[in-house]
């Protein structure tokens, strides 16, 4: 533990939350933009369905943790929507016990301020390896927008905010070539897109205090003898809500 004490955005989710901050990631944005304000902490999982994820709720949310996190961002659902297997085993998860875990998570996570994430499109033509011997495809984009839909219905239902990644992505017309590493991972062009979508949220919620990047406080942020001499050579410039290289484009 280090301090001083900040408030924490945990991120919990399959694969899209894991590998968040690769490649200039939508985690690795956020945790730019509220250096000294907020941690970002990571509790991502490759390969997880919702069925893992209320398993294990518990022991990342402890309901007697002495600090409960600021925000907590879900996604899964991605794989929940796979092709299921005649075994029973597997990622897939039935439409409505996926609506059922993940009200079970909304309900138990909702004391705090949460947004839950829409499942994002897939490139099918991008992916490899996406069918069965039957020729039946795993993933579908189609898939992807049914457990998206059913996502946003309860948390309207429940009053979480919610975001609809699957629609934001694809309004760009060129989705398919630039948002993708692989068909289901995002590029950094793909993840500007989540990241814009989170800070909007953020940025409209009614929420006090707020969690808008541009309204928190800053850690450290006194004057100091010790910060940059001003041209007068007599006083110090604190620069430390100064922007840096690309802020502008997230105001």
């Amino acid at each position: 533990m280090v301090g001083p004490k900040r408030p924490q955005f945990v991120l919990f989710g399959s694969s899209i939350v894991q590998h968040s901050f690769y490649d200039q990631g939508w985690a690795a944005i956020l945790s730019h933009l509220y250096a000294r304000k907020a941690d970002i902490v990571l509790r991502g999982y490759t390969g997880w369905n919702s069925r893992r994820a209320l398993q294990v709720l518990q022991d990342i949310f402890p309901k007697d943790a002495t600090e409960q996190p600021s925000l907590i961002i879900v996604y899964f659902g991605g794989n929940d929507s796979v092709l299921a297997h005649p075994s029973g085993l597997g990622q897939h998860v039935p439409l409505q016990e996926y609506i059922q875990n993940m009200t079970k998570i909304a309900i138990y996570l909702k004391k705090t301020r949460i947004i839950f994430l829409g499942s994002p499109p897939v490139n099918e033509p991008q992916l490899l390896g996406n069918s069965d011997l039957l020729g039946r495809p795993f993933r579908t984009n189609e898939s992807c927008r049914i457990y998206s839909e059913a996502c946003l219905s309860l948390c309207r239902d429940l009053n979480i905010k919610a975001i609809d990644i699957w629609s934001a992505i694809q309004r760009r017309k060129d989705w398919r070539e630039v948002c993708f590493i692989d068909g289901i991972h995002l590029t950094a062009e793909g993840s500007k897109i989540v990241a814009k979508e989170i800070l909007k949220v953020l940025k409209e919620a009614e929420w006090e205090p707020s969690l808008n990047w541009k309204s928190m406080p800053i850690e450290f942020a006194e004057d100091s003898t010790y910060d940059p001499i001003a041209p007068d050579g007599k006083t110090t410039i604190n620069i430390s809500g100064s922007p840096f290289h690309g802020d502008s484009e997230w105001d």
